[in-house]
């Protein structure tokens, strides 16, 4: 039966139950006399929906509450047990998997390193490897917890890249950085996987999967706007609302901060990512004289740098010299970030800029506030004036919490029903005796159907 707008019974019973799944997971736990307010919906629709979802055992009593006068007011929250997600981050040093319940509590995790055998990083996404990392992870979380594949809503991947939809081929990664040229990667898990059809794939940039983590559960939350910054290895960031819809990843590394600058990782000249990333920091600090750690992880030899950088005291009370080349390539870094910041401000007016990857927030706030006074200075006062820039709070594993939430905000958009094929509404008798008509009079061929040659 269909309504107005085109939307059907089933359609509006589905919203309601979406609307009841977000309010108990993000506020909960409510009574039912407060979901009406905060969803809208009337008090008959909130016993119906609650029943419905209790009796699906996805929704669960949590104590009680004092009323006004009256009898306590039964409290309702999300059954945490009552699906479980995996969240996949497909990183620039590793990959990693995690298995978590509908409250995010965390029940088994695996990490594969992405070891480089060749003379360049990029040599290390070879796409048989990490498709191998990724379906044995998911097969390993799964057997450690013990969960029944039942029970599992879809598992979200974060990848670097751009992420689009192909028939027949599912999710298609276009990473240039990481020479990924129109990789299939969700129908080569399907291939190789053992998880059957009816378990989704949810397939996404890295810095959107955070964006929205961020959004939900750190530092964005209560903004109605943010982007997110993503400062590793390389640079990305996300547009995020405040409410379920995901985000929008930018290619911002990819901005060009100067006309004929330093080669990219992605082949063009004067990116953003050249002279903001870790890999390019470490090698301008080279070129500029100083000496980075060798044989050592990025990460390792970023900190080497923060610390030459700005040196603390020695055991005997004296402080060493400052190495000059690290100082100014920090300094120049920042006056970077923050053009490119003022770009993101300008653009999209956000309430707040927060960054987070494990470099960002290694470089932290004595970087941010240089980042701050840069960003400032490039951009319209007004929209400059209304942003907060800081640092994200969720972390540098926070990849694979938001590529969980991926499944789980699928789950909640079906009103809280598990991915299937959508049932076959009846078919109006006058669409069909119309349908029948045009038939007969075009000799049995299907009136809608393309002519002949």
């Amino acid at each position: 039966m269909s309504v107005r707008g085109g939307r059907t019974v089933r359609d509006l019973r589905r919203e309601n139950r979406t609307a009841v799944l977000q309010r108990l997971y993000f506020d909960g736990p409510l009574s039912r006399f407060s979901l009406g307010p905060a969803t809208g919906l009337s008090s008959g629709s909130i016993s119906n929906v609650v029943a419905e979802l209790v009796a699906e055992g996805l929704v669960e009593e949590a104590g009680s509450v004092d009323s006004a006068g009256g009898r306590p007011r039964t409290l309702l929250r999300i059954s945490p047990h009552s699906g479980y997600m995996i969240g996949v981050d497909i990183g620039e040093t590793r990959v990693r998997i995690e298995l978590f319940d509908l409250a995010l509590t965390e029940f088994a995790r695996v990490e594969r390193p992405l070891v480089t055998e060749g003379p360049r990083p990029i040599d290390r996404y070879d796409v048989g490897v990490v498709v191998g990392h990724v379906r044995d992870g998911i097969g390993e979380v799964m057997d450690r917890a013990g969960i029944a594949v039942e029970r599992l809503l879809g598992v979200g991947i974060g990848v670097p890249g751009i992420v689009v939809g192909a028939p027949g081929e599912g999710a298609v990664v276009h990473g240039q950085t990481i020479g990924w040229d129109a990789v299939p990667l969700e129908r080569l898990l399907r291939e190789s996987s053992h998880l059957p059809q009816s378990v989704p794939y949810f397939i996404d940039n890295g810095a959107k999967t955070l964006g929205q983590a961020e959004m939900w559960f750190g530092a964005g939350r209560g903004a109605r706007n943010a982007v997110v910054v993503l400062l590793g290895s390389g640079v990305g960031a996300c547009v995020v609302a405040d409410d379920i819809r995901p985000g929008r990843a930018l290619e911002w590394g990819h901005l060009t901060v100067r006309v004929g600058g330093r080669r990219c990782r992605c082949g063009a000249q004067g990116c953003l990512e050249a002279y903001a990333g870790a890999e390019a920091l470490l090698e301008r600090w080279a070129e500029a004289g100083g000496q980075p750690p060798a044989g050592v992880d990025e990460e390792t030899a970023l900190a080497a740098m923060l610390a030459a950088a700005h040196p603390g005291p020695r055991a005997d009370g004296t402080t060493p010299e400052a190495d000059t080349a690290a100082r100014t390539v920090l300094e120049e870094t920042a006056e970077y970030v923050g053009a490119g910041f003022s770009d993101l401000i300008n653009l999209f007016q956000p309430e707040r800029i927060l960054v987070e990857g494990w470099a960002g927030l290694m470089l932290g706030n004595r970087f941010l506030d240089s980042v701050r006074d840069h960003a400032t200075s490039y951009s319209l006062a007004y929209p400059a004036g209304h942003v907060r820039i800081g640092l994200g709070t969720l972390g540098p594993d926070a990849v694979t919490v938001g590529a969980a939430l991926l499944p789980l905000a699928g789950f909640f958009a079906r009103g809280g029903h598990r991915e299937q094929a959508e049932p076959q509404e009846p078919v109006p008798a006058w669409r069909t005796t119309l349908q029948e008509r045009g038939r007969a009079k075009s000799g049995g061929r299907d009136p809608g159907a393309a002519s002949p040659e």
